[in-house]
């Protein structure tokens, strides 16, 4: 395991918020850490790169025990918290050099990154003129100039558009897949992490309610198909007797727990051959607010 904590527990005044948290981290995945707003991501984050001392429990990150190890495990870290720390009047190719100068990295290295993170065009552009798409991967190329082993971003994607999401994602899985990294990612979007996670821990109120693989939590969260017609109560009635399962039923809509998408046009080329007309029919993710009740209630 890169990350391991056992107990790891941070509170500030009367408010515990970080509650004896197991997380298991393995080497070349990527971890996404899901909660919603508050929900302890951030603190447990500042714990891991020891940026709030640890009160009670423990953290080990490559084997090493973090408070006795410090500076011989972050080093090898690479960080975003939120916002990257750039300097907006400085193109994007002068912050890599400043902080190649500050860390003593060769500035051959720069144009390495400027490469990676697809900036080299940008790179005599100021930082200021960046989209949010561009600072965010100008950041993650900050936190790279070192050549890390392991990433910890707290909520990269956080005020980008569809495009910009993307290329943070994509650029995520190359640095795994190419690069021999592990990334540490929260997110409160359980969609997006689903794109490109390997790994899962789910976090509320400061607790961990679940931690797993990718596969296990996609049987947890099984999507349903959702279909609009005229008369839910018959058509519903009518897939039973054909065999499939209803999972949920209200005025306007039937769900049926999705297979694949042949089974999508199966239903809908059964209802319409049997007289109902389908308005619509769509695949429906479960968001992180029904999966929390489903696993505090299957708890």
């Amino acid at each position: 395991m890169v990350i391991s904590t056992q107990g790891l527990t941070f509170t500030f005044g009367h408010q515990t918020v970080v509650k004896s948290l197991a997380l298991q981290v393995p080497e070349g995945s990527i971890y996404g850490f899901l909660g919603p707003n508050g929900a302890g991501k951030t603190t447990t984050i500042k714990l891991l790169l020891n940026l709030l001392q640890t009160q009670e429990g423990s953290i080990h990150i490559f084997d090493k025990e973090l408070k006795s190890n410090r500076i011989s495990i972050l080093s090898q870290i690479g960080s975003l918290i939120e916002q990257p720390a750039i300097y907006l009047h400085l193109t994007g190719r002068e912050n890599l050099l400043n902080r190649a100068l500050l860390l003593e990295i060769p500035a051959t290295r720069v144009d390495e990154m400027l490469t990676l993170v697809h900036l080299t065009n940008a790179a005599h552009k100021k930082a200021g003129q960046y989209s949010l798409g561009m600072k965010q991967r100008l950041g993650i190329a900050l936190a790279m100039l070192s050549d890390p082993k392991l990433l910890i971003l707290d909520e990269p994607t956080n005020g980008l558009d569809p495009n910009g999401i993307i290329e943070v994602r994509e650029l995520l899985i190359k640095l795994v897949k190419e690069h021999n990294k592990t990334v540490f990612i929260s997110s409160h979007l359980l969609a997006e992490v689903e794109r490109m996670a390997t790994h899962v821990g789910i976090i509320n109120n400061g607790e961990l309610l679940f931690q797993g693989s990718i596969d296990d939590l996609a049987a947890l969260s099984q999507p349903l198909v959702q279909i609009e017609t005229e008369n839910t109560v018959d058509a519903a009635n009518f897939l039973t007797r054909n065999n499939f399962t209803v999972a949920e039923i209200n005025e306007h809509h039937l769900y049926v727990p999705f297979t694949t998408k042949q089974q999508m046009g199966e239903l809908n080329t059964l209802l319409n051959q049997n007289g109902y007309t389908i308005y619509s029919i769509n695949k429906q993710q479960k968001d992180l607010e029904k999966l929390f009740l489903d696993i505090t209630q299957n708890a």
